[in-house]
Parts: structure tokens; sequence; C-alpha cells
């Protein structure tokens, strides 16, 4: 994280405050773990997947068929397992989990969740906030290896399975985990040019039915 890209810090998780600042490029994200003050992000340079660059490795293709996957089927299971305590750097608390869930009642956050096929346990998945044509991607978890990988691979899947051009994936930071699927970083300029020219199109058809 750079100086530059806390932007401000304070206001509140209303419905309204979250979608108008995705939709300015903003995110949230507390200061110093989950009881600090609420901090609102631009990072520059930003983390993006290119819809088009998204590599594949043979071993993650052959993860693609070791597990189930669903869309919008257990949202809270899917952001308790990002909030777990146990991960390192953890700061999404109760009243994280309340404010996406709020919007995931409203159509506008969305979860992918992956299930081991055997038993139905829920072994990863990501979730975040989908506003037009961009989806955010907030925070993935997994329980089984590549099971974050395969939930980011069906996202992509889902953003381009009815080849609209121009739709944006927000990763908000690159890391190494997102770079080996092709992550790449872009300077906040080009990231709000192309947020600007994304939220003028239509969220893909798995996500569109519960915005519309």
């Amino acid at each position: 994280m750079g100086q530059d890209d806390l932007v401000g810090v304070g206001l509140d998780l209303e419905p309204q405050t979250l979608i108008n600042a995705y939709s300015s490029g903003l995110f949230p994200m507390r200061l110093r773990g989950r009881r600090g003050p609420l901090g609102w992000w631009s990072p520059d340079p930003r983390g993006v997947l290119p819809l088009d660059g998204l590599r594949v490795s043979r071993s993650l293709r052959a993860a693609t068929r070791r597990f189930t996957l669903t869309v919008d089927t257990d949202f809270d299971a899917v952001v308790a397992g990002c909030a777990d305590r146990r991960r390192p750097g953890g700061w999404i608390g109760p009243d994280i989990q309340v404010a996406y869930r709020r919007l995931f009642d409203l159509g506008v956050a969305h979860s992918i969740e992956v299930r081991d096929p055997a038993s139905a346990a829920l072994v990863g998945g990501l979730y975040g906030v989908a506003v037009g044509g961009m989806f955010a991607g907030e925070s993935m978890f997994h329980r089984s290896r590549d099971a974050s990988k395969v939930a980011v691979v069906e996202l992509v899947r889902i953003l381009t399975s009815d080849e609209v051009t121009g739709r944006l994936l927000d990763v908000q930071w690159t890391t190494p985990h997102l770079r080996s699927l092709g992550a790449v970083d872009v300077q906040r300029p080009r990231y709000l040019a192309a947020l600007s020219a994304a939220l003028e199109l239509s969220p893909p058809p798995p996500f569109r039915s519960r915005t519309t």
C-alpha cells in the first residue's frame, strides 16, 4: 500500500455510500484491523485482471474439474470464510459482513462458492460487488488447494459468458497469487477511464437476474 492509496477516513457503510464509492473508484477497508477507523482506498497503481489475460495453468485447469461451483447460494458462508480470524491480516468484522449482506440483498454483491463434490463442504470462494459491467473482488479464501483460484476462473467465465466487451475485474492490489492468474497493475487515470466505460455496461447474466 502506498501513502497515496488512502484517500479518506470516516463515513458509513450504508448501501448507497458503498455503491457510490465503487462507482467512483473507491472501496472501504479498516485501518489497524477490525476495530480501526474506516478508510477509503484508491490504489495507484490499481490491480486489475484483464478478462482476456487470465492464465490457467495445466494444474489449475485440472483443479477446476475437482470442485462443484455455485453462484449466490451461500453468500454469508463465503464472507465468513474470508473473515476467519485465523487468517493473517484479517480486517473483516461483523459490521462489514452486515454491510455486504445488505448489498447482496439488493442484488449488488455476489459470491462464488467452491465445494467438495463428495461432502458438499464449502472449501473456498470469493465475494465482491457488481456495478454495471464492473466487478470489484473484495476477498477470497480457500480451505483446499487451488479452490480460490478456481473461483476466480469461474468469475472470469461469468464476466465473459455473453461476449460483452469492456467489463472490468478490479482486484484492488496485485499479489503473487493474483499475478499468477494474470493480474496487472494500471495507473489510476487508466483505471478510472476503464471504470467509467464499464459502468455503462450491463452485468453478466448470472448477476443481472438479481439486479433487474
